[in-house]
């Protein structure tokens, strides 16, 4: 973690099913929260770049996630969109000893 980041206890991941996602207000962001089936989390902005589509409501396979408007896939590890310009920011989190989201976001 740097210096200018901050850290935010979300809550308990129980509260996000293992394939889906859900969208939180941290710090004045939007961020879409995946809790993968693999168990891994990934954290990416949740307005999409294009439309504005709500991405924590996209369908995801692991790797991607659709806009549910415009079905454009994001990479969920680096937030590029697959075959288009446009990108979202990606966030550390992990999941704390109480079993809680912790995200990190920039100060």
């Amino acid at each position: 973690m740097t210096a200018t980041a901050l850290v935010h206890d979300l809550g308990s991941l129980a509260e996000i099913p293992a394939g889906e996602g859900r969208a939180y207000d941290v710090a004045g962001r939007q961020l879409a929260v995946f809790h993968l089936r693999s168990g891994a989390l990934r954290v990416v902005d949740a307005v999409c770049p294009h439309r504005g589509g709500p991405l924590a409501d996209g369908q995801t396979d692991g790797r991607v996630v659709i806009c549910p408007l415009h079905l454009t896939a994001f990479d969920l590890e680096t937030g590029c969109a697959v075959g288009a310009a446009y990108a979202l920011a990606t966030y550390p989190a992990h999941v704390d000893e109480a079993g809680h989201v912790v995200v990190q976001v920039p100060a």
